[in-house]
């Protein structure tokens, strides 16, 4: 039964300081920021937005930048990883950028035909770029430095680290519509096939991981994609008959969200398309100005107060 999962909505992940996330998303790797708003269960923190030009589903990294929230740590139960397509002939342009910048690098790595070359955020969060075996027709966000021949396209693939695959595989090929493609090792691939990019996840399976810290430089949260509210809430349903527990509709203001914990510990998130990140500003003016969510409004200048000022 196709349920109208349509690949990745969106990964969020946690920082500690605002100025300098915002300097490493928006100049090295040259995204977009689509949005700047807050933290709805906390105003006085910053919510950042990242993506391509308009903020389509499968480019977007959302960060909480937690001022002095320490170093985490990768563990089992999170979302480990994240790949990022670029174009082929993109990957000797990306190295010499990290070089000039001083971005962490690791050796580049094959996994199931295609090679992967990881970095670090500045708080440490596992990023890599990849060429697509598949190609990957997304248009990027270009930069006076970074050009359509070499702009992420957004992303290619997540990876959860997780003790035990099957049950956690069980929601991905049962209620979000994934198959189980491939296996190398203790690597499981899983795609989707109702959305051509952003439609992989990888389990890599240790079961000896430890538990992870989920501060800065780790992953929050990962999101899945659906076309509205009908949609949304009938996996909402379908989630809630698979015996797990799952939120009510929760606003999020560009979009509707659901949130689950999956058996192996990761949050899952459902999201919808609608109603879009220029709701509430135009396309060219994206992410230029701070957004609040309706009930802060009031709060406008006691919030912008304690935000850190972004240069």
């Amino acid at each position: 039964m196709n349920n109208n999962v349509l690949g990745l909505h969106h990964i969020t992940a946690i920082a500690n300081l605002a100025q300098r996330n915002y300097d490493f998303y928006t100049n090295v790797l040259g995204l977009r920021m689509v949005k700047k708003t807050v933290n709805f269960d906390d105003p006085g923190t910053y919510h950042f937005y990242y993506g391509d030009e308009k903020g389509n589903a499968g480019t977007i990294l959302t960060f909480f930048p937690w001022e002095g929230i320490g170093k985490g740590k990768n563990g089992a139960g999170m979302a480990t990883e994240i790949a990022y397509s670029i174009p082929d002939g993109a990957v000797e342009f990306w190295q010499d950028r990290f070089g000039k910048n001083n971005v962490l690098t690791g050796d580049a790595v094959e996994r199931f035909g295609e090679v992967y070359y990881p970095f670090l955020d500045p708080d440490g969060l596992s990023l890599s770029i990849v060429v697509s075996k598949e190609n990957d027709k997304r248009v990027g966000w270009t930069t006076a430095e970074i050009d359509q021949n070499n702009a992420t396209k957004g992303f290619h693939n997540s990876t959860l680290t997780l003790r035990k695959l099957e049950p956690t595989a069980k929601v991905l090929t049962d209620l979000l519509d994934y198959d189980q493609i491939a296996q190398e090792g203790n690597r499981f691939r899983f795609k989707s096939k109702n959305i051509d990019s952003a439609n992989i996840i990888d389990i890599l399976v240790d079961p000896n991981a430890a538990r992870g810290i989920n501060t800065a430089g780790t992953n929050h949260h990962i999101a899945f994609r659906v076309k509205n509210d009908e949609d949304q809430l009938a996996l909402r349903e379908k989630i809630m008959s698979a015996g797990l527990q799952i939120t009510p509709q929760i606003d999020r203001d560009y979009f509707h969200s659901l949130y689950f914990r999956e058996p192996g510990g990761v949050l899952f998130e459902i999201a919808t398309e609608n109603p879009g990140f220029d709701v509430d500003e135009p396309l060219a003016e994206l992410g230029n100005s701070l957004k609040l969510p309706k009930q802060y409004e009031a709060q406008r200048t006691a919030i912008e107060k304690v935000l850190p000022i972004l240069k």
